[in-house]
């Protein structure tokens, strides 16, 4: 157990932001799971922008790495292109 309380503070913030992180992240997740399963254009060009958004939000947090979110970013980019 802890012994100061600075560490008790920094054990409470610590799963406050891990919770708040795995949130933003699943949402993310499926967003995009949901513009990938979109077959018409104008749906997933009406979804793209939010999901780009989302995706430089968490890379920006460093909830995930800079060039992950570049390539998923450029993946979508490139399906929503061929539909």
């Amino acid at each position: 157990m802890a012994n100061h309380k600075s560490a008790l503070k920094r054990i409470r913030s610590n799963e406050a932001k891990r919770v708040l992180n795995k949130y933003q992240h699943k949402t993310t997740r499926n967003a995009i799971k949901k513009l990938r399963e979109l077959t018409d254009k104008k749906e997933a060009e009406s979804l793209f922008p939010s999901v780009v958004s989302m995706l430089d939000k968490l890379a920006k947090k460093n909830i995930i790495h800079v060039n992950k979110a570049a390539n998923l970013k450029s993946g979508l980019a490139k399906h929503v292109a061929s539909l």
